[in-house]
């Protein structure tokens, strides 16, 4: 009974408190992932000021009530300034890979339309061929690049040393 007589009686320090260890959650364990935290974090605490300055009354449902109204306005009044902190445009896709510029043979004829298959460290994966090069057509048995890689796919075209065999 002790602790919860000492925390109606010490309100606007809980919901400082409570606002410092939501605010700490959020940027340890989610790294500022969420934003509702934050928000909720920022709500507590000035729910917490409002008490102890004296317009908001110790009492649960001012708390609870300042809490959620609080967490409102810090979400309307900080969401246009976060948003622009984290740049409007959407990063571009990485297309650096260990597996770019790597060469095989070819076993089967791929063209343009028709993607062929090729296993490589136990996965199967689609052969294409480029769409950056001329190339309509590749014969199976010629040696070819890898130019660049999606998830299963291998974009190819001949490999130089292959256009230089023939």
């Amino acid at each position: 009974m002790m602790l919860i007589e000492y925390l109606n009686e010490h309100q606007s320090e809980f919901w400082i408190v409570s606002g410092f260890i939501i605010l700490i959650l959020e940027i340890t364990l989610l790294g500022l992932a969420t934003g509702i935290l934050l928000f909720v974090g920022l709500g507590a605490m000035v729910t917490g000021l409002l008490m102890q300055i004296g317009i908001l009354p110790e009492t649960w449902l001012a708390g609870l009530s300042g809490l959620g109204i609080s967490s409102g306005i810090t979400a309307i009044v900080l969401w246009r300034p976060l948003k622009h902190l984290q740049g409007g445009r959407t990063p571009d896709k990485d297309r650096s890979s260990d597996l770019i510029g790597f060469e095989f043979v070819l076993t089967q004829n791929i063209d343009k339309q028709t993607p062929g298959k090729t296993r490589y460290s136990g996965v199967d994966w689609r052969v294409e061929i480029s769409p950056e090069t001329d190339t309509q057509f590749i014969a199976a048995g010629q040696r070819v690049m890898v130019t660049s890689v999606d998830v299963g796919v291998f974009r190819v075209r001949a490999s130089k040393s292959s256009e230089t065999e023939t």
